[in-house]
């Protein structure tokens, strides 16, 4: 659809595929973001692939340029000679034969007019709730790094993976009382404010006490001013957003402040107080259905079985999530085309937590989520009870990644046409 028509809001402005905010999370092989990864890689995913050749430094994150990125995708499916690109809106699914499917990977919004067709295609409809973009705040470690005490610093910090931004206590103060008492962009008449758990503003966050921020997206832990040898009071992390470190953005800074409120208020932040703002913070509406309802075991409409979901449209959040979903959904269209029975990677895998996420969580609590340990069983684990949990999660990735190749082994992706893989690779990039 996009450039001839786009949705709302800033994050929908641009063109091409595969357009990140930057973050793929963490590379950490013992991370649930790494379980995923790890499971992609051995699919091959071109998502990952091409994260690879645009990375930036981001410490255990994977963070990439997001130009040089969506560049890789656009120019992969481009070139591909089986793959034919038609631009404009798809107001509703086209007619489909016996041997025939769709794929609807959209996200994080949905045009009016495909979600109006999804909502009568599912009896209770998509759910619309208002939501914000996410930040990885799993950014710190016990290991001292050096701050950034002044504008000047950026210079000498060039090769670290993050900045940092000491505060004393009296400035924190000054901080949180400017936040509470900055104008925020107030919700539209249609628009139900529910924040998911991972992602809520600042000022939110703030709202819950003074020392919220302290304990959250500005904790000091593990971090030692140069300045005077000790921990500051709080610290706000700069994560590179590309490869010549020209630009840096504020790591777990959710917020509904106005944009001129933006301005004023993280100047008041030391190191920043002299920052040129090339891109302030928005919030946005993410359009989902109720997959443990409208979806069946293969994510495909359980009212319209030829037609499948895979993305943010099913409740996943994240770009890795989006894409590994879109990865899924292909394999399980290439099972059905080829006339193989439906095989899902098992739950002792993190395709398969997660997309048992999907379709056999609780509907009526049903809340989007990204990648987490919180999705999988442990009992599902051999011998992981009573470890602690390093030891544990490293146990449950080795098991895990040896669970999906034995799975993925199994799979039968000799086929004419399109193999698996590039299957794979066309439905990872749509839904990412």
């Amino acid at each position: 659809m996009r450039p001839r028509q786009l949705t709302p809001g800033p994050s929908h402005r641009q063109g091409g595929r595969a357009r990140l905010q930057q973050l793929l999370k963490s590379k950490a092989p013992d991370s649930a973001p790494g379980m995923l990864k790890a499971e992609m890689n051995r699919v091959g995913s071109l998502i990952l692939r091409s994260a690879a050749g645009a990375a930036v430094p981001g410490g255990e994150a994977l963070t990439v340029d997001r130009d040089v990125f969506a560049e890789a995708v656009t120019q992969a499916l481009s070139t591909h000679p089986r793959i034919h690109r038609v631009e404009g809106e798809l107001t509703t699914p086209p007619e489909l034969g016996q041997d025939e499917a769709c794929l609807i990977a959209t996200g994080p919004l949905t045009s009016d007019a495909l979600g109006k067709w999804l909502a009568k295609a599912h009896w209770r409809g998509p759910a619309l709730f208002l939501r914000c973009d996410r930040s990885d705040r799993r950014c710190r470690d016990d290991r001292p790094r050096a701050l950034l005490s002044s504008p000047t610093a950026t210079t000498r910090a060039v090769r670290k993976p993050y900045l940092n931004c000491p505060m004393d206590q009296s400035e924190y103060e000054a901080f949180i009382d400017a936040l509470n008492v900055a104008e925020k962009v107030a919700p539209k008449a249609f628009e139900k404010e529910k924040f998911f758990q991972g992602c809520q503003p600042i000022e939110a966050i703030a709202a819950t006490g003074r020392d919220s921020l302290r304990y959250g997206p500005m904790k000091p832990v593990g971090l030692t001013d140069p300045r005077t040898g000790r921990r500051p009071y709080a610290v706000i992390q700069l994560r590179p957003e590309n490869l010549s470190l020209t630009a840096y953005n504020l790591v777990g800074f959710q917020t509904k402040l106005k944009y001129g409120e933006q301005s004023r208020v993280f100047r008041m932040i030391p190191a920043l107080h002299q920052a040129e703002f090339v891109r302030l913070g928005s919030i946005h509406r993410n359009t989902y259905v109720c997959g443990p309802q409208a979806l069946g075991p293969d994510l495909s409409l359980r009212k319209k079985p030829r037609i499948y979901l895979a993305g943010q449209i099913t409740g996943v959040e994240g770009y890795l999530e989006s894409a590994a979903c879109g990865m899924l959904a292909a394999l399980f269209i290439d099972q059905r085309l080829s006339g193989r029975p439906h095989s899902a990677p098992p739950a002792n895998t993190a395709l398969g937590a997660l997309l048992r996420h999907i379709v056999g969580s609780d509907a009526k609590n049903y809340q989007p989520a990204n990648i987490h340990f919180g999705l999988f069983e442990t009992s599902l684990f051999d011998g992981v009870s009573g470890m602690g949990r390093g030891d544990a999660r490293k146990r449950m990735a080795e098991q895990s990644l040896a669970n999906f190749t034995h799975w993925w082994q199994g799979q039968d992706s000799a086929k004419p046409g399109l193999t698996t893989l590039q299957q794979t690779a066309v439905g990872e990039a749509l839904s990412s």
